[in-house]
């Protein structure tokens, strides 16, 4: 009964986004006082609660492995750890859409709840373009994707989950990337109600920032956690290899980036009205470029759960409807928008639009990149696009970003000259020069990661300076956060480069009690033995480290899962403050030999330290900004009272 229960919600779910979206639609055209455009608000807190029983109901039948449920039966068996079981459920294409759904429908309530802040006929306009959002995925569930549809008779057992979806890391990465991308989804749904009610002022980019915020701040954290597990699960030793499912969650990311910086001009300073309006259609149109990759059954990955072509079609259709649908709408009404204030070049604006534009040409490389290939292979041509095209290309528009990036946060709004910011310039760019020649003169570092590690630490100064002259007690919060984000970007530009520049690589066959020197470290094989796990059986092997005042043992596994029935490598990391020694098990190499793949890493995990400092530096930024839109309203609520008691007197 669980499993009818589920989709008898998640059907009434769908009756309620229908009623979500034509409620608002009429309440648009029938102005504030409709009965009928009424209903949009209640529509959508009840859709969200059916969302919820619904995904808890997918959760319970993967908890309790229902081998009648033909999901659990293809993706789930008992002998799985509770946590992979439960993260089963969103580790398939039905349940991560349902998933999906369940994250906008919420999202949409929490709309319909708390914000006030626009008039009446917008929010309407901007729950029926939520409601018509979901309503493709509703209709893609329901039609072609049912998580609850039985077996009859139920399996015997269960095929299991991909083992190396079987790691807390991938049992986060998903949720917060979807957090991300439906948050984009709200502020697409504010740009087209700007577009239909002509609402694109300032008051606009505050009901929109805390929005693109939180979803910037989730993709963040979703990229940092994938990029983590691929690192440590997949056992090649790297961190980001552009693959296309990769960049499915980066041009997001990079999408989310500019409109950030762009709603804050449109908020502060009431300008790039229009620039704003079209970076809320492109960020959620990239991720929804990165759904179409990950589930139509193009791409050959861990992450590609869909492999049926009608699926593919059916959200290719979505994506055409929704993208062309947004960018008809745009052209039809931005010549209306008004153009807003203008500033001069030199200036806070001037330096936020070059990050922009940057950031805009970096997404154009990425998206080119990871098209081509799949339109090349589907005229009958085989290419293959890596990071000898990415790196360079991207580091084009990079270089000057960061560079733009160190004294933009230090000038003025509207107008500003160079020469007010002359002293703090002079102390950048001499860190710049200084770091440079150090690491010419005395490193052997590449040119990309030569620039590199002197914009980091270039950066990580120049992120600080805003606080020059300011007492502590009266910096803003969202000052705060912005500081934090520039500076974790720093930390995380400094461990790639240093990843890049100093990593030692060794890859060997011994015997036990051979010693293999990697760093500033001797490794010795102990042993190698066969242990088991909870679902799995595996080669152990026991490598004793020492060195650089370590004396440790490294413990990694070559892995052996039934169900399904698969090998992984299961790395053994030694973290400490400057790097990390990174151990991999391979294959008997014959006359009593192993395979030992070994590297030694330095800073390599700024990386993701870096990464959880930027997006605490959005959480902060998300506080203020929603500290001072109080502040705001009660000033004004101050106001209206003293008017009204003045009138009355």
């Amino acid at each position: 009964m669980i499993a009818e229960l589920g989709l008898a919600a998640l059907w009434l779910a769908a009756g309620l986004c229908v009623l979500q979206f034509v409620s608002g639609a009429i309440g648009v055209g029938g102005g504030a006082d409709s009965a009928v455009g009424a209903l949009a608000r209640p529509a959508a807190i009840v859709q969200s609660l059916l969302l919820v029983i619904s995904f808890a109901c997918l959760l319970r039948v993967f908890a309790v492995t229902d081998f009648s449920v033909a999901l659990v039966a293809a993706n789930s068996n008992p002998d799985k750890p509770l946590i992979y079981r439960i993260s089963g459920a969103w580790g398939n294409h039905e349940g991560s859409m349902l998933l999906w759904v369940t994250i906008l429908g919420l999202c949409s309530a929490l709309v319909a709840l708390f914000e006030k802040r626009m008039d009446d006929r917008f929010m309407k306009a901007a729950l029926a373009a939520q409601g018509f959002v979901a309503l493709g995925f509703f209709g893609f569930l329901l039609l072609s994707s049912n998580p609850f549809a039985r077996l009859d008779p139920p399996a015997e057992i269960g095929a299991g989950l991909n083992p190396l979806l079987q790691d807390i890391g991938l049992a986060m990465h998903p949720p917060t990337l979807y957090l991300g991308y439906v948050g984009l989804s709200v502020a697409f749904s504010f740009v087209v109600a700007a577009l239909i009610t002509r609402q694109a002022g300032p008051e606009l980019a505050r009901v929109m920032r805390p929005w693109v915020l939180a979803a910037w701040v989730a993709l963040t954290l979703g990229i940092a956690a994938g990029s983590y597990w691929a690192y440590y699960e997949l056992g090649w030793g790297g961190w980001w290899f552009w693959d296309p499912v990769e960049n499915a969650s980066l041009m997001p990311w990079l999408a989310a980036t500019a409109l950030l910086h762009s709603v804050s001009v449109l908020a502060a300073r009431d300008a790039l009205r229009t620039w704003t309006i079209l970076l809320g259609v492109v960020a959620f149109s990239m991720s929804m470029v990165g759904t179409f990759l990950v589930r139509s059954g193009i791409l050959t990955s861990v992450h590609a759960f869909a492999v049926d072509p009608e699926r593919g079609a059916f959200i290719l259709v979505l994506l055409t409807i929704y993208i062309g649908g947004a960018f008809a709408l745009f052209a039809l009404r931005a010549g209306s928008l008004a153009e807003g204030k203008r500033f001069a070049m030199v200036s806070r604006e001037g330096a936020l639009v070059v990050n922009n534009v940057m950031l805009s040409a970096i997404l154009a490389v990425v998206l080119l990149g990871t098209l081509y290939p799949l339109l090349a292979e589907a005229f009958g041509t085989r290419v293959s696009i890596g990071p000898p095209y990415y790196n360079p290309v991207t580091a084009i528009f990079a270089v000057p970003m960061f560079l733009v990036l160190l004294i933009g946060p230090l000038l003025r709004w509207k107008r500003d000259s160079l020469s007010r910011v002359a002293v703090p310039l002079a102390i950048v760019c001499a860190i710049l020069a200084g770091s440079v020649s150090v690491l010419v003169l005395f490193t052997g570092a590449g040119v990309l990661a030569t620039i590199g590690l002197a914009l980091a630490a270039a950066l990580a100064l120049a992120s600080w300076l805003p606080l020059r002259g300011r007492q502590l007690r009266r910096v803003p919060l969202a000052l705060w956060g912005s500081m934090l984000a520039h500076f974790g970007l720093a930390v995380s530009l400094c461990g790639m480069a240093s990843e890049s520049a100093f990593s030692v690589e060794r890859l060997v066959a011994v015997r036990t009690g051979d010693q293999v020197e990697i760093g500033p470290f001797l490794a010795r094989l102990e042993s190698v033995e066969p242990v088991a796990g909870p679902n799995w059986t595996a080669l152990e092997g026991k490598i004793a480290v020492t060195g650089n005042g370590v004396d440790t043992l490294l413990r990694p596994q070559a892995r052996y899962f039934t169900q399904p029935f698969q090998g992984t490598s299961e790395a053994a990391l030694l973290t400490l403050w400057n790097g990390q020694l990174y151990g991999i098990l391979g294959e008997a190499a014959g006359d009593g030999r192993w395979q030992l793949r070994l590297w030694w890493k330095p800073f390599v995990t700024l990386i993701w330290y870096g990464g959880i400092l930027i997006a605490l530096g959005g959480v902060l930024s998300i506080f203020g900004h929603l500290r001072s839109s109080v502040r705001r309203r009660k000033i004004r609520e101050e106001f209206a009272r003293r008017r009204a008691e003045r009138d009355a007197a």
